[in-house]
């Protein structure tokens, strides 16, 4: 029986196909045993992969399918050629597809590693994160606990308050067994114990300040660990054996109190430190923290700035406390010294009125002495004592000018006054008494003096008048010059006082006044002394010359009224002085204002000798003064009428055919003063039916003075009265009249 050729019959083998499948296992083998190759460097690389085992398997069938292949090498046998061509085709893909795998998983598992680093590096970076946010609310733990202690320690300024509550806020926030604070003691040499947290009785407690351990801590800013068997870790003893706590310490920086009292302290330029020491409880495991030690640190800091707050405040209660009790002995002063003053006022008024009474009678007597028939004994006699009254009234006015130069109430009348003219009176006044010494005196007035100026002449002539008084009187022989200009910048300046330099203006001038005589001279380190009062340059010169000392004090007071400045030169005794006064003077703006007040009051042409049928009223209270007036007045003619008191005066006066032409009023009356007596009569008569007022007074102020003119009376005389004052001052009345209205024209009212 033949059998059915189904099955194609084998071919002839290829020898190409056969290469190429046989190359192809080769690969394929290749492919496969390269790729667990890879899993394993990958697992090894890989820190967490949770599937290790399927990664196994798969290896395992990976090496399985590859040795399948390699041993497929040995395998090749006759095929039909469609077959053959299938299994080659077959396997170029699959060696291909392997191939190419293998390849991708060279490249994919870096990727993979690196994935697998990034991962790594977030979890670390995020622990990190984790470790920053557990540092950061430990920070703001520390810096509520900061913000606590700070509110705590500032809310009160006492310095004994601040510390206790450290120590209290510090052992609750830190948890601390104790906590001690040491402060300086006034020597500067040792600490003492002045605060604890949990011991109330501890004692006198010091340390030496050169201690070891105090020299660690004061010698940093920071907190520092310190031994726990340092002197200055006090504790409350304990039973039993415990191990002990670790301890910090830290300084405290300190404003030390002057206390106004800057000995206290041993040296204002060493810093000062107090100590605080704080203490973890014992047997405890627990350490100090870096952000405990920056409490410390922080806490330290707020104590230093609150305790040098309380100090400065301290030093301030102190010092008000100083100043309360200071102006407390201040205002007892002032009120002393204001009695003191009032008293001396009242004294000085009543010394002024009552010296002047007596001297009235002296002076006005003498005067009527000097009229009558005596022989030249008794003349000489009644000249001595008219002279000595008047030395003695020139005494009582220098005593009463002073007295209200230093107390300030003198103040400067100012008028528009001829300036050449004040200096030839002084002249004619000194000219009796050079004459009789043979002394030669001469005037220099420099050209462009101004004619007219604007001062109180008065105060001008008596300060002239002094300083030439006191050259002829401090002279046997020789000369006087007196020589007046303005004051330059090239003229020299007082020694003592070069600062002096005054500048002319548009609206004032500065006169220079130089007086220099051939007199006794002075020794130089003597003339300091010539401008204190009561006070001479010799011990002598009183005795040979006469003089109070007074003169050149009062001088002084008034060129200083007058923005100026005097002293004196000598270069010793026997060869002159010098003396030299620069005043300050307005300058009118109309050039002839003076001409203008000069033709509203008319000067008498001649002094009468007679007033034969003046009717005169004397109102005075002292029977001395009323007797002495009436004398006066009756010798010049007049018919007098003397009554005590203002309401006799205003008697007097109502009744019907009573006339008077003067009426003379003493201002200072008991009862009803002269002021009321004038204010009553003005209102009662008409000006041109009243008789002419005049005020008699002894005060010399020019508040008296302006009161009794700005009342409407027509003149005011100054106690005390000589015959020829008063013949001048009823002449001028009658001839010229009031004074009142020019008085008060010239002030612009």
């Amino acid at each position: 029986m033949e059998l059915c050729n189904c099955v194609e019959p084998a071919w002839p083998p290829d020898d190409l196909l056969m290469r190429y499948q046989y190359i192809s296992d080769f690969f394929i083998a290749l492919a496969y045993f390269s790729i667990p190759l890879e899993l394993i460097y990958f697992v090894k690389k890989s820190a967490i992969f949770p599937y290790r085992w399927v990664l196994v398997q798969f290896g395992a069938f990976i090496v399985l399918c590859g040795a399948t292949h390699f041993i497929n090498l040995w395998t090749f046998g006759a095929h039909t050629r469609a077959v053959a061509v299938v299994l080659t085709v077959a396997k170029i893909f699959t060696a291909v597809v392997s191939c190419a795998t293998a390849l991708m998983l060279v490249h994919i598992i870096p990727d993979l590693l690196s994935v697998k680093t990034r991962e790594l590096f977030l979890k670390n970076k995020a622990a990190e994160l984790d470790r920053e946010m557990g540092l950061i609310r430990t920070q703001e733990e520390t810096g509520r606990h900061v913000r606590m202690l700070t509110h705590e320690i500032r809310s009160t300024l006492d310095k004994n308050t601040i510390l206790k509550t450290t120590l209290v806020e510090l052992g609750k926030t830190l948890s601390l067994e104790e906590c001690n604070l040491w402060m300086p003691t006034k020597n500067g040499q040792e600490l003492q114990l002045s605060h604890t947290l949990r011991q109330t009785d501890f004692g006198l407690i010091t340390v030496p300040i050169h201690h070891t351990t105090i020299k660690q801590v004061f010698s940093s800013n920071r907190a520092v660990v310190i031994s726990p068997n340092s002197p200055v870790c006090i504790s409350r003893p304990r039973q039993g054996k415990y191990a002990i706590g670790d301890v910090v310490a830290v300084r405290v920086p300190l404003l030390p109190l002057t206390n106004f009292h800057p000995g206290d302290w041993p040296d204002s330029s060493k810093r000062l430190f107090a100590l605080m020491v704080l203490m973890l409880p014992s047997d405890s495991a627990r350490r100090w923290h870096v952000y405990e030690l920056e409490l410390v640190e922080v806490v330290a800091d707020q104590v230093a700035v609150a305790l040098s707050h309380a100090a400065i405040l301290e030093e301030t209660m102190q010092a008000r406390d100083l100043l309360m009790e200071q102006n407390v002995q201040l205002d007892m002063a002032r009120r002393e010294a204001e009695t003191a003053i009032c008293a001396r006022n009242d004294f000085l008024a009543v010394m002024n009125h009552e010296m002047r009474t007596p001297m009235h009678a002296i002076i006005a007597l003498s005067s009527l002495l000097q009229e009558t028939e005596l022989t030249p004994e008794q003349r000489s006699m009644v000249d001595t004592v008219l002279k000595s009254s008047n030395l003695l009234a020139t005494l009582i006015n220098d005593v009463l000018d002073l007295s209200r130069l230093e107390d300030g109430s003198l103040e400067l009348d100012m008028n528009t006054f001829k300036l050449p003219q004040i200096f030839i009176d002084v002249r004619n006044l000194v000219k009796p008494i050079t004459s009789l010494k043979k002394l030669q005196v001469s005037l220099t007035l420099a050209p462009g003096l101004p004619p007219i100026v604007v001062g109180d002449d008065k105060r001008l002539m008596q300060t002239a008048l002094n300083v030439v008084g006191n050259a002829v009187k401090f002279t046997k022989e020789g000369s006087i010059s007196i020589k007046v200009c303005l004051e330059r910048p090239e003229h020299t300046v007082d020694p003592l006082v070069p600062e002096f330099h005054p500048m002319q203006g548009e609206q004032h001038c500065y006169i220079r006044v130089e007086v220099r005589d051939t007199g006794v001279g002075l020794n130089p380190q003597d003339i300091p002394k010539l401008f204190n009062k009561f006070l001479q340059a010799d011990s002598t010169t009183t005795r040979n010359y006469g003089g109070t000392g007074l003169g050149l004090a009062i001088c002084k007071r008034f060129v200083n009224l007058m923005d100026g400045h005097i002293w004196v030169e000598s270069e010793g005794v026997g060869k002159g002085t010098v003396v030299t006064f620069v005043v300050k003077l307005g300058l009118p703006q109309h050039p002839n204002e003076l001409d203008r007040q000069s033709a509203t009051v008319q000067q008498p042409t001649h002094l009468r000798t007679d007033f034969s049928g003046v009717r005169v009223l004397v109102t005075d209270d002292n029977g001395v003064n009323r007797m002495v007036t009436r004398g006066l007045l009756m010798r010049l003619g007049c018919e007098v009428t003397v009554v005590g008191s203002g309401r006799e005066c205003l008697q007097v006066i109502s009744q019907p055919g009573q006339s008077f032409q003067v009426l003379l009023l003493d201002v200072c009356m008991p009862d009803m003063d002269g002021y009321e007596v004038a204010i009553r009569i003005q209102e009662k008569f008409a000006r041109h039916e009243r008789p002419l007022l005049v005020a008699l007074t002894a005060n010399t102020d020019m508040a008296t003075r302006e009161r009794c003119l700005s009342l409407g009376m027509d003149r005011v005389i100054l106690k005390p009265i000589s015959l020829e004052k008063m013949r001048i001052v009823l002449t001028e009345l009658l001839d010229v009249g009031s004074v009142n209205d020019n008085h008060w024209r010239a002030r612009g009212k």
